[in-house]
């Protein structure tokens, strides 16, 4: 059965007595994000399952769990600039041709 984008949730769920949270998602960035942090630090983002419907839920630190103040858009393009003047260029993403 196919979900509507509504039904595609997020759901962060965490307590004040353990150290982890089970992330549950549909979302395509967060699931290539959570698979890549697995594979990296498989001991502490841990794989839990996936449904039929495309969901996967992982159960990583609370650590990883923010909640940040909002950017406006001149402080992100000052940040785009100082990160141009200093040479920075951001990670390529998927999977780089090696020919």
């Amino acid at each position: 059965m196919k979900l509507s984008k509504y039904e595609e949730e997020t759901v962060v769920l965490y307590n004040g007595a353990e150290q982890t949270a089970s992330v549950y998602t549909h979302d395509p960035k967060l699931k290539e994000k959570l698979k890549r942090l697995s594979e990296k630090h498989p001991e502490r983002i841990i794989y839990i399952t996936d449904n039929e419907n495309g969901g996967v839920t992982y159960v990583v630190p609370k650590k990883c769990v923010q909640i940040r103040e909002p950017v406006s858009e001149e402080q992100r393009k000052a940040a785009s600039e100082r990160a141009k003047t200093a040479g920075y260029h951001p990670p390529k993403r998927g999977k780089v041709d090696e020919s």
